[in-house]
C-alpha cells in the first residue's frame, strides 16, 4: 500500500508536551517537512530557545544546541561561522526573541548572518504563566496586564517583521499563520523558502508564525484558532516583508 501521509523523518518518534490546541506542534512539523524535502537534516543544526519550546531538541532529529534565554541568534552565528556548510536555524518564541533577545535578533539581521529564524508569535509569555510579551496586543489581558495592555503604561506591540525589514542585512522575511489548513500550507512554503535562502547563501531569513496559546488566553482550541484569524492578523498582517521577488 502506498504511503501518502506520515510523520516527517526529521521529527523524533516521541510525544510532545504542548498544551491541547497549541500550534507549536504544527510549526515543528513544518520545519521537519522542509528538512526532509530539502534533504538537509544530516547537515542541519537547530538552536533551541528558552520558553515553551525549550526542549525542542527532544523533538527534532537533527543536531540541536540549547541557548540561553534570548541568545539563540548569537549561538547560531557562532555555529554558522565555524561550520559554514551547515544549515543553522533558531526556533524562538516572542518573549525570547522580541524581549530579552531583541538586541541579538536585530544585530544578527543587520549583519546579514546566513541563518534561518523560525519565530513563534502567540502574543504572550507561555511557559512562565502568561505575562505580557512585547507582542501582546493593546487591551489584551495577561497576568501582568490584568486591565489589558495600555499604551501609555506598557507601550505598543512590537512588529518584528516590519522592524527587521528596514535593515539592509536580511534577504527574506515573511509572516504566516497557523490558524487553518490554507494558512498552514502557505506557512510551509514560507518555512521551506527560508531554508532555501540559506542554502543559496543569500543572507538572513526569518519566518514569523502567528500561533495560539489556549491556556494563557483562556480560550478553547477552536476559539484560539479563530482569534488568530479574526484578531491577530489585523495587527500582524500576513505577507512577505522583504525578498518578495527573491528566487531560490
Amino acid at each position: 500500500m502506498a504511503i501518502i501521509f506520515q510523520k516527517p523523518k526529521a521529527l523524533k518518534d516521541t510525544s510532545m508536551h504542548y498544551c491541547p490546541g497549541c500550534t507549536h506542534g504544527i510549526a515543528h512539523r513544518l520545519v521537519a517537512e522542509a528538512l526532509d524535502e530539502l534533504e538537509i537534516e544530516g547537515r542541519t543544526i537547530g538552536i533551541a530557545s528558552v520558553g515553551c519550546s525549550y526542549n525542542s531538541y527532544d523533538y527534532f532529529g537533527c543536531d540541536m544546541i540549547q541557548a540561553p534565554h534570548g541568545r539563540a541568534p548569537a549561538v547560531a552565528t557562532g555555529v554558522k561561522r565555524s561550520k559554514p556548510d551547515s544549515i543553522v536555524f533558531t526556533y524562538q518564541g516572542d518573549g525570547d526573541l522580541a524581549a530579552i533577545g531583541t538586541g541579538e535578533i536585530v544585530h544578527a539581521a543587520a549583519r546579514g548572518e546566513k541563518i534561518t529564524v523560525i519565530f513563534i508569535n502567540n502574543t504572550i509569555y507561555g511557559m512562565t504563566s502568561g505575562q505580557m510579551a512585547p507582542t501582546t496586543l493593546l487591551n489584551q489581558y495577561s497576568t501582568t496586564t490584568p486591565y489589558g495592555r495600555i499604551a501609555d503604561l506598557h507601550g505598543y506591540p512590537i512588529k518584528v517583521c516590519e522592524l527587521l525589514a528596514t535593515l539592509d542585512g536580511p534577504a527574506y522575511i515573511e509572516r504566516a499563520s497557523l490558524a487553518d489548513v490554507k494558512q498552514i500550507k502557505n506557512a510551509k512554503k514560507a518555512v521551506k523558502k527560508a531554508f532555501q535562502v540559506q542554502m543559496a547563501g543569500l543572507g538572513f531569513s526569518m519566518v514569523e508564525l502567528l500561533s495560539t496559546c489556549p491556556t494563557n488566553w483562556g480560550l478553547n482550541p477552536l476559539e484560539s484558532m479563530n482569534r488568530v484569524k479574526d484578531e491577530l492578523v489585523l495587527h500582524y498582517p500576513l505577507g512577505v516583508f522583504k525578498g518578495e521577488s527573491l528566487e531560490v
